[in-house]
């Protein structure tokens, strides 16, 4: 018979290794009083976040992180959620045991943002008032209105002040968010692949998803859930987005113009290239993962997204902001390039934080921050030991 010892290491290889988060669990949390307000002035109640915890929180409550998920991501940041999947969570090559969010020093939640599918209250949720899903009747919302209803899964949890705010692309849009929104309830923030703002032109991408969603004819004005789902219009959505997290370099080297199965151009509208049965795929997967009403209004919070909105300028916009920063690019990152990043940076500096900027060389384009990459890891590592070392010499919480 095998010791536990045996067991506990052939479970660790078959759930990740020994780095890895193992088995973990989804949870849910509900609020209904006070009713979060929301930015476009309506009311949203009851709300319901999904999210996962990981690693363990101090007694002292002061090494607790909080991670926001990009566009199309979830609560199930790492780890597994059954024995037999095949996948580990989105972001599992930085959070766990000696990974950069090691969960031996660190107390990590995520939460599926609000107007998501995964879990969190949205558009495929049921509205009290009618027993029916919400559809188009689900509010519009901001990146701050996900922020704040955050903020209050915060508080549930018994945690005043976090160690760090962090996320990728969209997840670093609401990290900066809530660095001006809460100022005093973080002490360090990791921003990566990020901006301020989002360019015209990246909002036109977003917009040509959402009207691919939205002349799918099973769309029906967002009341589609008694009947087929507007799949073929998901999908092109993901496809088109799929592009612009991909460097030109990244895709010539992985497709180039080679032909998939065939041996000659066949002079149809087929699937004749690698590159189009790539896109084809993402585009087919996602539709089984996502709500294509979420899409639409996630990818308008994102439209929405302005760190300046009712300010001067970017500097005055982050003013009230107290914490140190590290802000992360990639070289190849044409969605939000670098000199977005440095914009940030230098306004970041004119009010006098302490910001270390990183600019890594990479050919993958924007979805680097999800890949591998050894600088990004030991940037971040080494930062948040930096911060967590500064909390405990204060001799307090953050």
């Amino acid at each position: 018979m095998a010791t536990d010892e045996t067991f506990e290491i052939a479970q660790a290889s078959k759930l990740g290794g020994a780095h890895s988060v193992g088995l973990v669990e989804t949870k849910t949390w509900t609020f209904e009083d006070p009713p979060l307000m929301l930015d476009c002035g309506q009311v949203l109640t009851p709300v319901t976040q999904a999210y996962e915890t990981y690693g363990e929180l101090s007694p002292e409550r002061d090494n607790a992180i909080l991670i926001f998920h990009a566009l199309s991501g979830d609560a199930h940041v790492a780890g597994y959620h059954a024995p037999d999947d095949q996948r580990p969570g989105w972001w599992d090559t930085m959070v766990g045991p000696g990974k950069a969010f090691d969960t031996d020093k660190y107390f990590l939640i995520c939460a599926n943002v609000i107007g998501g599918c995964r879990g969190s209250t949205g558009p495929s949720s049921i509205n009290p008032a009618t027993g029916r899903p919400y559809g188009p009747d689900f509010p519009i919302l901001t990146l701050s209105d996900m922020v704040r209803a955050q903020e209050r899964l915060v508080t549930h949890l018994g945690i005043d002040k976090l160690l760090a705010v962090t996320g990728g692309s969209m997840g670093g849009m609401m990290a900066l968010d809530w660095a001006v929104r809460f100022p005093d309830r973080v002490h360090a923030v990791v921003a990566i692949a990020t901006t301020a703002r989002i360019t015209a032109q990246s909002i036109a991408f977003n917009e040509v998803g959402r009207q691919a969603i939205m002349s799918d004819p099973h769309w029906k004005q967002g009341d589609y859930y008694d009947g087929p789902s507007p799949e073929s219009g998901l999908a092109v959505a993901r496809m088109i987005g799929h592009i612009t997290y991909l460097s030109d370099e990244q895709m010539h080297r992985k497709f180039g113009r080679r032909l998939q199965d065939r041996d000659a151009l066949c002079y149809d509208f087929g699937t004749e290239f690698q590159v189009e049965s790539y896109l084809r795929y993402q585009g087919n997967s996602f539709v089984r993962r996502f709500d294509a009403n979420s899409y639409l209004y996630i990818t308008k919070a994102i439209d929405y997204f302005d760190l300046a909105n009712g300010h001067r300028s970017l500097v005055e916009s982050l003013e009230r902001a107290q914490s140190e920063f590290l802000v992360i690019s990639f070289t190849s990152d044409w969605l939000f390039p670098a000199e977005q990043a440095k914009e940030l940076v230098r306004a970041l500096q004119a009010n006098g934080l302490l910001t270390t900027f990183l600019e890594i060389m990479s050919n993958y384009g924007h979805d680097a921050f999800l890949l591998p990459n050894d600088e990004m890891s030991a940037a971040v590592s080494g930062f948040l030991t930096h911060a967590q070392k500064h909390v405990r010499d204060q001799g307090g919480r953050p």
